[in-house]
């Protein structure tokens, strides 16, 4: 059981793997959008988030995955935050920012360069 488990995390890093748009809405500020870079290391995931113009804002402290559920953990604005989303469909994820505002993402698919 514990292999299925480990097999469940692998696969779930590779989803998370790669760039994010995450929509955080009704922030004091107003609705704010973030690129997140998840990059995946060894069996697990570190990054940095970008602002929509690339760039960065701040790197990620630290990355926890449970299941289906992925708890980023990084600084904003003086302040430690915690972003939850989990997975909707292949290309989506919903979640929580500080348990208080909504999130929505989209995965960044990198367009092909035809030669």
């Amino acid at each position: 059981i514990a292999f299925q488990s480990m097999k469940a995390q692998v696969s779930n890093v590779d989803f998370y793997a790669g760039k994010w748009s995450i929509l955080l809405k009704a922030l004091p500020q107003g609705d704010t959008k973030l690129i997140f870079i998840l990059e995946k290391k060894d069996a697990s995931l570190t990054g940095v988030i970008q602002d929509t113009t690339g760039k960065e804002v701040t790197k990620i402290d630290k990355v926890e995955l449970e299941g289906d559920q992925i708890s980023i953990y990084f600084s904003a604005q003086g302040y430690d935050v915690t972003l939850v989303m989990n997975k909707k469909d292949e290309d989506h994820i919903t979640g929580t920012l500080m348990q208080m505002f909504e999130a929505e993402g989209e995965r960044i698919k990198e367009e092909k360069k035809i030669r």
